[in-house]
């Protein structure tokens, strides 16, 4: 049965066993964070799999977290501004795929992690843009989201810091995250189909992966302790820079 789903998924023993306990991790901090599943994916799993097959994956991913959550985001968050980022990351996805599809994987792997590692600081730094909490920084926000998710599928990351901008709580901020991921989630699956990225091998791949990860998600949701809330957001940035800059710094000395 292992032999058929690693010929199913294209994988090695190992870079399974690997890509297991990478998105294991991943779905325990979205679960108690709210984002950053596809990026500490991204950041950990670059030097398995390039970006472009790494994004289908994340897809299943963030797919499969986004249903255990969507729950609360529906409740807690602003549905008018969810639609107005989801209107813009549908737009700006296909530019982000139509970059990463175009230039060389190792282009691509230097181009997701300094993103990664950019967006993080400016999120650790609580860097406020004031003109975000406009109209056209409502629709820019998005149109940026989808660009990245195109690149790396790191779009969460741009709406946290849009969300930052207005200086929302932090349960209404996650709530947005939430529903933003899984409404997005339904239009980009389109452009993935549209460029040939989301294909049988991905398909096997997100599936086999979507189940550590949903248990991690679990795991992730039990931990979370609302007087512990503002230090997750810090300790998840922080552990990204981290693995970004790791990979980074292998990835050039490869």
């Amino acid at each position: 049965m292992l032999d058929s789903l690693l010929t199913l998924t294209d994988l090695t023993a190992q870079e399974f066993a690997i890509l297991t306990s990478i998105v294991a991790v991943a779905g325990i901090v979205r679960g108690f964070s709210g984002f950053a599943l596809s990026a500490i994916v991204m950041a950990s799993a670059v030097i398995i799999l390039p970006p472009v097959q790494l994004i289908p994956i994340c897809w299943w991913l963030e797919m499969t977290a986004s249903v255990l959550m969507a729950k609360g985001g529906w409740q807690e968050a602003d549905r008018g501004v969810v639609l107005g980022l989801v209107i813009g990351s549908s737009v700006g996805v296909p530019f982000g795929l139509m970059l990463t599809t175009s230039i060389s994987p190792e282009l691509s792997k230097l181009l997701a992690l300094l993103l990664i590692i950019t967006l993080a600081l400016t999120q650790l730094a609580k860097i406020r843009l004031p003109f975000l909490a406009t109209k056209p920084g409502l629709y820019g926000s998005g149109l940026l989201a989808g660009i990245v998710t195109g690149i790396a599928s790191i779009g969460g990351m741009v709406i946290a810091i849009y969300v930052l901008s207005q200086d929302a709580p932090a349960a209404k901020m996650r709530a947005a995250l939430v529903l933003f991921l899984f409404v997005s989630s339904l239009t980009s699956m389109i452009m993935l189909l549209w460029f040939g990225v989301m294909d049988s091998s991905a398909v096997a791949r997100g599936l086999a992966l979507a189940i550590p990860t949903a248990v991690g998600v679990f795991i992730g949701q039990w931990l979370f302790t609302p007087r512990f809330a503002p230090y997750y957001r810090p300790f998840c940035l922080s552990l990204l820079c981290t693995l970004a800059g790791a990979a980074l710094v292998r990835t050039q000395i490869a």
